[in-house]
C-alpha cells in the first residue's frame, strides 16, 4: 500500500469509524450462539444491501454470508474472514449497549470482529471498482463451538479460488493499538476427552469385594499427568489438563463408576497424536491393574493454528508500514484454539491479533468473562491492517 493509498484508506476508515461502532454495539445487544445465528446474518445481509453489494451469497456453511467485491482490473483473489458468534454467558458489566438476550453475551469480541469487516467492506465499496482483484469477505457463524463454522463454509466453496486468507482476532490482554504477529505455530490444536471407569461398587468397609473407581480414577490422573513430562520432547510444548473428576455420594460406599473430563493442547500434529495415544494406553492397562474397564471418548477439535511464514511477514511489514515499528510485536503461543486453523491447512494466510485492551475504558477482563469488554478504536486498526494485508498481498502479485 503506497503512502497516497494509506492516507486515503485511513481517512476512509475515519469516517466509517461511528457505522462501525452503532454495528458493534448493535450486534452487542442482540448476540445469539453458535449454530443460531439466524438473525445475526440476515443483519449482516441487510447492512451489505445498504452498502450496494451485489454479489453475496446467504446460508453458507449454515448462517455464513459471504460477500465478493471486485476490482476493475485483474489480480487475485483474497479472503478476509471474521467471526459472529455469542457465548452462553450472563453479562454482568453495565452499559448502554448490554445484552438484551440473557444468558449470552458477545465475551470475545466477535461482534468487533463483523463490525470491522462491514467496514471494509464499504471501504471498497467507496473504491467503486478502483482496486485489483476480489476482495472475498467471510462472516462465518459457530467459532466458539466445534465441530465449528469453518468447515461447513469450506465446503460450500468459501475458499474456492482464493489465493490467501487472513484474520484478526481483537485481543484484550494485548494493550489497545499493538498489534501481534507469530508465524509457524501461533494457537493451539484443542481436544477434549472423557473417561469413564467401570468398577464394582460396595460397601466402605469390605473393600476386598470391589473394585473401587475411585482408586483407579486417582491412579489414572497422576499417571496422565506424566504424559507431558514423559513422553513429550521438552523442545516441544503441550497441555493436558483434567478438569473434573466425578465419583460416588456416600462416605461408606465405595464407588462403582468414575468419571474424568479434560483438554489437551498442542501446537504440532506429530505431538497431538503421541498425546493421545498414551492416553489410550494408560486408560487401558491402569485401569485393568485395578480391576476395572476404561472407556476413552476422545474427541479431537480444532486443529493449530500454524501461520505461514511468508504471510505473516507480509502481514508484519503491512502493520509496520501502516502504525510503525513500535506498535508491532511478535505473539507468545497461544493455547486458545480457533477454526481459523482450518483455512490455514487449504490455502497460505495469516491470523494475528491487534490490541483491544484498555485499563481507562474497563477493558481488562479476560475473553469469556462475563465482563468483558474491548477498546472499540481497535476495530479501526483492525479493518486498516486487514486491508492492508490484502493489498500488500496484491502488489507482490502483481511484480
Amino acid at each position: 500500500m503506497d503512502k497516497q493509498t494509506r492516507m486515503e484508506a485511513m481517512l476512509t476508515m475515519d469516517r466509517l469509524m461511528p457505522s462501525m461502532v452503532a454495528n458493534r454495539r448493535h450486534l452487542h445487544r442482540h448476540p445469539e450462539l453458535s449454530f443460531q445465528e439466524k438473525e445475526t446474518s440476515s443483519w449482516i445481509l441487510s447492512k451489505l444491501v445498504e452498502l450496494g453489494c451485489v454479489d453475496v451469497r446467504t446460508g453458507v456453511g449454515g448462517h455464513g454470508v459471504v460477500v465478493e467485491l471486485k476490482g476493475s482490473e485483474p489480480g487475485p483473489v483474497i479472503a478476509l474472514r471474521a467471526d459472529m458468534d455469542a457465548l452462553p454467558i450472563q453479562e454482568e458489566k453495565e452499559s448502554e449497549y448490554r445484552s438484551t438476550i440473557p444468558g449470552v453475551m458477545h465475551a470475545c469480541g466477535h461482534d468487533a470482529h463483523t463490525a470491522s469487516l462491514l467496514g471494509i467492506a464499504a471501504y471498497y465499496q467507496s473504491l467503486q471498482g478502483g482496486f485489483k482483484g476480489t476482495r472475498r469477505l467471510l462472516f462465518q457463524p459457530a467459532e466458539e463451538l466445534t465441530p465449528g463454522g469453518a468447515l461447513p463454509m469450506i465446503k460450500d466453496g468459501a475458499l474456492d479460488g482464493v489465493d490467501a486468507i487472513y484474520g484478526v482476532h481483537l485481543w484484550s490482554p494485548v494493550p489497545a493499538g499493538q498489534v501481534s504477529i507469530r508465524g509457524g505455530a501461533f494457537m493451539a490444536g484443542v481436544d477434549e476427552f472423557t473417561i469413564d471407569i467401570i468398577g464394582r461398587g460396595g460397601h466402605g468397609g469390605m473393600p476386598q469385594d470391589t473394585a473401587d473407581a475411585i482408586v483407579a480414577g486417582s491412579a489414572l490422573v497422576q499417571a496422565l499427568h506424566t504424559v507431558v513430562s514423559r513422553n513429550v520432547s521438552p523442545l516441544d510444548t503441550a497441555v493436558l489438563t483434567i478438569g473434573s473428576f466425578q465419583a460416588g455420594e456416600a462416605s461408606n460406599i465405595i464407588a462403582g463408576h468414575c468419571r474424568l473430563k479434560g483438554t489437551v493442547r498442542s501446537f504440532d500434529l506429530r505431538v497431538r497424536d503421541r498425546v493421545r495415544s498414551r492416553i489410550e494406553e494408560l486408560v487401558r492397562s491402569i485401569c485393568a491393574g485395578f480391576g476395572t474397564e476404561g472407556r476413552l471418548n476422545y474427541r479431537e477439535g480444532y486443529p493449530p493454528v500454524i501461520n505461514d511464514a511468508a504471510e505473516a511477514e507480509r502481514c508484519r511489514c503491512a502493520a509496520v508500514d501502516l502504525f510503525g515499528p513500535e506498535a508491532v510485536g511478535e505473539s507468545e503461543l497461544i493455547t486458545a484454539g480457533e477454526d481459523f486453523a482450518y483455512y490455514l491447512e487449504r490455502i497460505p494466510g495469516c491470523f494475528l491479533f491487534v490490541g483491544a485492551g484498555n485499563p481507562e475504558l474497563d477493558a481488562i477482563y479476560p475473553h469469556h468473562h462475563p465482563r468483558f469488554d474491548l477498546d472499540e478504536s481497535s476495530m479501526h486498526q483492525s479493518a486498516l491492517l486487514l486491508i492492508g494485508c490484502a493489498e500488500r498481498f496484491v502488489s507482490h502479485w502483481s511484480e
